[in-house]
């Protein structure tokens, strides 16, 4: 069923077949623009008059949110990854002894 006349949403999954699902992630009344973003993390704007023509269809959000960070499982130690480096600054201090 097309979703072309329904008010788009950050956040929402969408397709036009064949094309690859995206997501849209801002709406700009005032420009009445709508930006998406590909799985792959390509950007593209549309203009309401284009989004209305548009057959689409409500697409899932990927299960592997990875795909625009370009971040594959063996870059990274899934324990360290989003643990930031703590530096402790008084260490500096000691240093100047």
């Amino acid at each position: 069923m097309p979703y072309s006349l329904q008010p788009p949403a950050v956040g929402e999954w969408y397709q036009a077949p064949p094309d690859a699902p995206f997501e849209i992630v801002a709406v700009d009344a005032e420009s009445e623009s709508i930006e998406v973003q590909y799985f792959d993390g390509t950007l593209e704007e549309f203009d309401f008059d284009a989004w209305t023509s548009l057959a689409l269809v409500k697409a899932a959000e990927p299960e592997d949110v990875s795909g625009a960070l370009d971040v594959k499982g063996d870059d990274y130690d899934a324990d360290d990854a989003w643990r930031p480096a703590w530096h402790n600054p008084l260490d500096d201090l000691d240093a100047l002894d």
